[in-house]
């Protein structure tokens, strides 16, 4: 079977956004036994309370849930087992060293196949505070009110 071409969504982290400032993205891939594959080629895959660590130079995907494929066997994986993400070894230090600092953290922010490969994008992430939230908030609903008038306004 020939491989699948262009992009496909699988999973948003919405609360991503909502609890940081993505500051810079990259892409990587995972390292998935055949099970999650199919479970993640079947949208059942949750990012909602993931986020990245680096160990003994390699990075890893933590909290990351991918449900039990329905038509697999007993050798199932653990749902919440860590994930390896694959990216060069120089990103890797360099991340490392970004997220030493106070403040930054890795999470994934979007899983999508890519040409057929199951692909993550990794967002370096600043921590916002309450008022950063709600002055957040508060320019998407000036947005959403300013796009309402405009499409009343042109009808």
């Amino acid at each position: 079977m020939p491989r699948q071409k262009g992009i496909k969504p699988i999973a948003h982290n919405k609360k991503a956004f909502h609890d940081y400032f993505v500051e810079d993205r990259y892409e990587c891939g995972m390292s998935l036994r055949g099970t999650e594959v199919k479970s993640v080629r079947d949208g059942r895959i949750s990012l909602k309370e993931s986020f990245c660590m680096v160990r003994n130079g390699e990075i890893f995907a933590e909290g990351m849930h991918i449900s039990p494929y329905s038509r697999g066997n007993m050798f199932s994986p653990d749902p919440l087992r860590p994930k390896k993400l694959l990216l060069h070894r120089g990103e890797i230090r360099k991340l490392h060293g970004l997220v030493s600092r106070k403040g930054y953290a890795l999470i994934p922010l979007k899983v999508y196949l890519k040409d057929g490969l199951v692909k993550l994008e990794l967002g370096l992430c600043r921590g916002k505070h309450m008022h950063d939230k709600r002055e957040s908030e508060a320019a998407r609903d000036a947005q959403h009110e300013m796009e309402r008038a405009f499409s009343q306004r042109s009808n």
